[in-house]
């Protein structure tokens, strides 16, 4: 059994009957139905919970004449993520920044929070980031079919011309079943060896070295919500194109 932060001890006391109805909702019952709540679980709740509060403080704060420093920040980062679904989806990038901005900040937030003592990043469990690559996978086929009909997504799979489908369906096919395991494995790998760098020199020493390790973890926060959301944008980017 994973070690059981106490947050999470404390939803399976107070709310371990709704997470036994949830997983037996969902033809999933609890293995230990004392303990329905994972730390996975808890901890992707609190960062929608803390989503929420933040955008809804900050919504309520906008201002054109005088923006916060906050205002700036999130102002910068969604500049930035508009500029680059410009850049690899084209014109039509705007339709889909709402998925892109949701899928980075979901992603940055869930990589910070381990930052927080006694807590931990919910993306160092694979079962989380799984979920992540799946709903991505699911999204831009369907971006994909909706772009360009069912006839005209199939024909991307096809190749250049018509007498190289029999090998280009198999490698295309082979090509985006592939692409849900890589994004699964990346942003789990670096997240779990983040996690167990900075709590092993934690354990070691409270001054210098863990505020340095802390730092490259802000670091690797940002630059894997980055990659995940570029590689989003990649695949939409392809999804939708109408060349062939």
């Amino acid at each position: 059994m994973e070690h059981e932060l106490w947050v999470t001890a404390l939803f399976n006391d107070v709310f371990g009957g709704i997470g036994n109805g949830i997983l037996n909702a969902i033809g999933r019952p609890a293995a230990d139905h004392a303990h329905p709540w994972s730390n996975w679980m808890v901890m992707q709740l609190i960062v929608v919970a803390g989503i929420v509060v933040l955008f809804g403080f900050l919504k309520r704060r906008l201002s054109v004449q005088q923006p916060s420093k906050l205002q700036h920040c999130f102002e910068l980062m969604y500049t930035f993520l508009q500029a680059q679904a410009e850049e690899v989806v084209g014109d039509t990038s705007k339709r889909y920044m709402a998925f892109f901005g949701a899928i980075f900040f979901f992603v940055l937030f869930m990589n910070l929070v381990g930052l927080i003592p006694s807590l931990e990043s919910p993306t160092m469990f694979p079962v989380v980031t799984c979920g992540l690559a799946v709903v991505t996978f699911v999204y831009y086929h369907t971006m994909g079919l909706k772009a360009n009909g069912l006839g005209g997504y199939f024909k991307q799979f096809m190749g250049p011309v018509l007498i190289l489908a029999p090998i280009m369906v198999p490698i295309e096919l082979v090509s985006h079943f592939a692409r849900p395991l890589s994004l699964t494995i990346r942003l789990y790998a670096n997240m779990f060896a983040g996690e167990q760098i900075t709590d092993t020199f934690l354990k070691l020493t409270y001054f210098i070295v863990p505020t340095i390790f802390m730092g490259l973890h802000v670091f690797v926060s940002f630059l894997q919500a980055y990659i995940f959301a570029l590689l989003a944008m990649v695949y939409v980017g392809g999804a939708v194109a109408h060349e062939h």
